[in-house]
């Protein structure tokens, strides 16, 4: 008995335009977790290259102050700094970012109002790209704590990265990276912004030179460790006690650019969005070599006389604030001068601080943020390509020969970078000094003289980091005690 063959399947119904979009847009927002992962775990490599860079005693110290700007800086990002930092709305304030309202939710509001139930963003974009921009603001705060290592009071770490995450970094943030910025690319009206805005891809001036001005004035109003210089004012060597550290720390900080440069795209799917993150991976790398081989091979002719392992991790990251503005808009050869130049920079800058000046930076926080930083932004102005820069901007689809790099014949991308560069120095310096010089009178900026000596770790975090040592120590003194007693 035959049987009725069984009705055919339906064919598959082809995806929408709408479909395609709603992927596109969820492959963006896993884009911003993944990169803003790598960003985040830079944090680990600031608390590795701190650790190592300081001395055993201050070990705790150091990794509990990296900590709690991890925590801290998220409640203050989350409160009101990403607000400060990307308002939205039909008629955006160029100077600093503003609460939504509620006939304008969503967008980068206060405490992520308008950001759940009914309004939520379909694939969490909002929530994606605050995590992205939380990394950036917790490295900018992370950065002074290395300048002021092993004498700075816990309570003024904790009130300088309130300044710093709450303040500082997001009005600096709002005028080059926010749409109606004043110095920003992204405003869509060329006469709302100064010379058509700064280029500053992924923040050498808006990130690192904020973080290294800021370290810059509080290492110099807390005043050198005791016995970093002699009675004629000479430098004393103070090594950190772990190379190991240091230099895990700065591959650690390595990977985490490949997050911070090509992230900066904010998404993956708009045509030339990936050729971009993949062009940026090329000259970050190019710079961070570059830098490093410069910085040892100088150390080695014209100071120590060493292949010093040091002079290697700070010259990595100095070729890598280096080419971080620019990493979008240079080629990869000019990429791999900005990264020599960058080592030369550092260099300079690091004897500068602590030959001519005498400021003790022990983690030379201001040489290779500050310093690099301040040339990284300049670096556009001179070998912008006009492939990229002239396309650049929300205000025009091409902005002309002008909009290009000085070597290429413009000159107003140089223009905007010096605008910005001096804007912006002015700006965290006024803020920085006043907090800082306020702290110092209040008398809670510096440890007294006898933790110091003794270290913060058992004065103030219960015993030393490494038991072993501490043990070690604690029985070479009853042996010698012993051994007096038996005369």
């Amino acid at each position: 008995m035959s049987t009725a063959a069984p009705p055919a399947a339906a064919p598959p119904a082809l995806a929408t335009a709408a479909d395609l979009a709603y992927v596109a847009a969820s492959v963006d927002s896993f884009y911003l977790l993944v990169v803003g992962a790598l960003v985040f775990f830079m944090q680990a490599g600031f608390a590795m290259l701190e650790a190592g860079s300081v001395r055993a005693k201050n070990t705790k110290n150091i990794l509990l102050k990296n900590l709690l700007d991890a925590c801290l800086g998220a409640f203050i990002w989350w409160g009101w700094g990403f607000g400060v930092a990307y308002n939205s709305g039909p008629n955006p304030n160029g100077f600093i970012g503003t609460a939504n309202t509620g006939e304008d939710k969503g967008g980068y509001s206060f405490f992520s109002a308008w950001w759940t139930g009914e309004d939520e963003h379909p694939t969490g974009y909002n929530f994606a790209l605050w995590w992205f921009q939380y990394g950036f603001a917790a490295a900018a705060a992370t950065i002074v704590s290395g300048a002021v290592a092993e004498r700075a009071q816990l309570s003024a770490y904790l009130i300088y990265t309130v300044v710093i995450t709450g303040w500082i970094y997001p009005v600096v943030v709002h005028w080059v990276w926010a749409t109606g910025g004043w110095l920003s690319t992204f405003t869509q009206v060329e006469d709302d912004v100064v010379l058509g805005g700064c280029i500053d891809f992924a923040g050498s001036g808006v990130v690192h030179m904020t973080g290294g001005v800021a370290a810059f004035w509080g290492a110099a109003i807390i005043g050198p460790r005791k016995g970093r210089y002699d009675e004629s004012k000479k430098p004393i060597p103070m090594p950190g006690h772990s190379t190991v550290l240091s230099v895990l720390g700065t591959f650690i900080l390595w990977l985490g650019w490949y997050g911070f440069n090509p992230g900066s795209t904010l998404a993956l799917t708009p045509s030339g969005y990936a050729q971009t993150m993949a062009r940026v991976i090329l000259t970050t790398t190019l710079a961070a070599g570059a830098g490093g081989v410069t910085t040892v091979l100088l150390d080695k002719l014209l100071s120590s006389k060493t292949w010093d392992v040091a002079m290697v991790c700070n010259g990595v990251l100095g070729g890598l604030v280096s080419i971080t503005a620019g990493c979008s808009t240079i080629t990869p050869w000019y990429a791999y001068v900005v990264g020599i130049i960058g080592g030369l920079v550092y260099f300079g800058a690091s004897r500068l601080m602590a030959n001519v000046l005498r400021i003790d930076d022990p983690l030379d926080a201001f040489a290779v943020h500050g310093a690099c930083g301040f040339w990284g932004v300049l670096a556009v102005g001179l070998f912008g390509d006009p492939v990229y820069t002239r396309t650049y901007y929300a205000w025009t689809d091409d902005a002309g020969d002008e909009y290009t790099g000085l070597f290429f014949g413009g000159g107003k991308v140089l223009g905007a970078a010096i605008t910005t560069l001096v804007v912006e120095i002015a700006w965290v310096s006024f803020f920085s000094i006043i907090m800082f010089v306020s702290m110092k009178f209040a008398g809670i900026l510096r440890v007294p003289a006898e933790v110091e000596d003794a270290g913060m770790d058992i004065s103030k975090h219960g015993g030393a980091a490494y038991n072993d040592i501490h043990a070690g120590t604690k029985s070479r003194a009853a042996n010698e005690a012993a051994s007096e007693e038996t005369k």
